[in-house]
């Protein structure tokens, strides 16, 4: 009995230990970026145009391209991704079929994220003739964030009672009728909290967009669909790895690293915060 008791008190102070390392790790990164971020950032900051090489102004046009390369990915990706996870929980046949496909779903969600940059510069710039632009950089994003949204409302189709098709079966609804008035209106806050939490995912990818879409340096915003376009995660990594004028660049690529991550804990605080309204709504 003592013996277990120490085993159990050792077990609980490593855990501790190990979450308190990691609370530590994450304070001090988020103090750095706050602090360093924190120095640039200001309203003229967010709202003006890159100057003189990109070692004054602000970061307005790379705020726009990260928007519209995120819109336009999950305006792809959201729709072909549910309707994926609900053919393979309630229409997929035979099941050898939906094995393999559950393996290649969890292969691409694994997947390091050049290799998607590396396809659509392949599929999307090349072989399809899109040149660098918002809808190819869109479009590779929608792959990468595709196994994950399919991942998710999996997940959500399956926490619905199964009580609640079998009700609806019996009472003589159709299969369609259960998944659209049943099944999706009781998983749609499982759905959208996977899929705003996705939208932060895509909206800090780097890699797939630096083949695809994204612009070192622009003063313009895109007209069209067929544009380049300045975008966060590729302005950082531009300004730290290929700026000319670091000491005055690489505080700017702090001041645009803390809107990135500030704009990616305002899409997980959205998710959070309508899953407590979903939840809420339920319980009444």
């Amino acid at each position: 009995m003592r013996r277990r008791k120490l085993k159990n008190t050792l077990s609980t102070v490593i855990l501790g230990f190990a979450l308190l390392v990691t609370a530590l790790f994450l304070i001090t990164f988020l103090v750095h970026m706050f602090y360093k971020g924190s120095m640039v950032l200001s309203w003229e900051f967010l709202t003006s145009v890159p100057r003189n090489s990109m070692t004054e102004g602000g970061i307005w046009p790379a705020l726009v391209g990260t928007f519209l390369l995120t819109v336009l990915a999950v305006a792809f990706a959201l729709p072909l991704g549910v309707m994926t996870a609900i053919w393979l929980t309630h229409y997929g046949k035979p099941a050898w079929l939906i094995s393999i496909l559950r393996v290649a779903i969890n292969s691409l969600a694994g997947t390091p994220s050049i290799i998607f940059g590396l396809f659509g510069m392949a599929v999307f710039v090349n072989i399809m003739g899109m040149d660098v632009s918002v809808l190819a950089g869109g479009l590779t994003l929608a792959i990468l964030a595709l196994p994950v949204i399919i991942n998710n409302t999996e997940e959500a189709i399956r926490t619905v009672p199964h009580e609640f098709t079998e009700a609806s079966l019996a009472l003589g609804a159709t299969t369609r009728q259960t998944i659209t008035r049943v099944v999706l209106p009781t998983a749609l806050p499982n759905i959208l909290t996977g899929a705003i939490l996705s939208i932060g995912r895509v909206a800090g990818e780097t890699a797939p967009i630096m083949f695809t879409a994204a612009t070192f340096y622009s003063r313009k915003l895109p007209t069209s669909l067929t544009d380049e376009v300045m975008a966060l995660p590729y302005h950082i990594y531009a300004l730290m790895t290929e700026g000319t004028h670091p000491d005055k660049q690489v505080p700017i690529a702090y001041g645009t690293a803390l809107v990135l991550l500030l704009m990616v804990l305002l899409v997980s605080a959205t998710a959070i915060y309508l899953r407590y309204l979903f939840r809420r709504k339920k319980q009444w």
